[in-house]
């Protein structure tokens, strides 16, 4: 059976990803399996970037197949920021609540109109210490005045979908897959992997 690495050690993102490769005949491990595996630090401008270093590296560490996103929020009003720097936008280490403050503060008073967000998702897949592939999901809505919502994680408090009436942190995990970045990154994604697999077992 075909194995594949989850390039990460954020439990949220892992289950997620986890819970959306279901259905293909694949082992998912994650780093949790691999507990010298090296960090990989984000130092790349885009999204793409950073996906792209993660999945190579964890490929030719684990010599399988790696699978590595880079997600982040987009704030129109906030000229795009924190963009690539949306894990650590209170500082590094900081915590999703620390994170969702810090952006709060830089949304007061700007009226609900004007603040429009994006999340996006990519998603990069390495095999042995090259890129395999590269694939893009995004999710328009906007932020809210204060965190609603228990579900999810990072900025899901916060992020309002248009089409639920709801934040991500309100939505079930069904809800929210259907729906995310990285719900439609990782579709893209499997429809790579579902081709690997056809040429690795014709």
């Amino acid at each position: 059976m075909l194995e594949i690495v989850i390039s990460s050690r954020n439990n949220g993102k892992k289950r997620e990803l986890k819970s959306l490769l279901k259905g293909l005949a694949i082992r998912v491990l994650d780093l949790n399996d691999f507990p010298a595996a090296p960090k990989v630090k984000e130092r790349g401008k885009t999204f793409e970037e950073n996906a792209s270093a993660k999945a190579i590296k964890i490929a030719k560490f684990t010599k399988r197949l790696a699978l590595a996103d880079d997600s982040g929020l987009e704030v129109e009003a906030l000229g795009g920021r924190p963009g690539v720097y949306s894990a650590r936008f209170a500082g590094n280490n900081a915590t999703d609540e620390a994170n969702n403050r810090k952006l709060l503060k830089a949304l007061a008073g700007v009226p609900k109109p004007k603040r429009k967000a994006k999340f996006i998702c990519v998603i990069a897949l390495a095999d042995k210490d090259k890129l395999a592939g590269l694939v893009r999901g995004e999710y328009r809505g906007r932020i809210t005045f204060e965190p609603e919502g228990k579900n999810g994680f990072g900025y899901d408090p916060i992020f309002f979908s248009p089409k639920h009436n709801k934040t991500f942190a309100q939505l079930s995990p069904g809800e929210k897959n259907a729906v995310s970045h990285r719900g439609k990154a990782l579709r893209k994604a499997k429809k790579l992997i579902d081709r690997r697999l056809r040429r690795a077992f014709p």
